[in-house]
């Protein structure tokens, strides 16, 4: 996975940076065809803002979340991207399964 991180008013320091890539790695668990993904993590005041893009085989999925401490704002992002990704999977998996039934029927 192609992984780019990004901030805006904010410092991207290399255990922040390690976080987040530890945190994508995770992505790749359930589905494998992740090829790319930007995260952009923003601070506004008191603030903390995360949010990403990832394309996926047929589909692109974007996630953001805001909480007051930027590590948490990245674990509430990862955990939607999770439940998109799997969501995604399991819609995938089902239409072709259907086209299977249709034509041994």
């Amino acid at each position: 996975m192609n992984l780019t991180v990004t901030g805006h008013h904010v410092d991207i320091t290399s255990s922040m940076r390690n976080y987040v890539m530890e945190k994508m790695d995770r992505l790749e668990r359930h589905f494998d065809k992740v090829s790319n993904a930007h995260v952009i993590l923003t601070v506004e005041k008191d603030r903390q803002k995360a949010e990403a893009t990832i394309s996926v085989r047929g589909a692109t999925l974007y996630a953001d979340t805001t909480d007051g401490d930027m590590y948490a704002a990245i674990d509430l992002m990862t955990d939607k991207l999770d439940r998109q990704i799997i969501k995604h999977k399991e819609k995938s998996q089902s239409y072709h399964r259907k086209e299977k039934e249709n034509l041994v029927s």
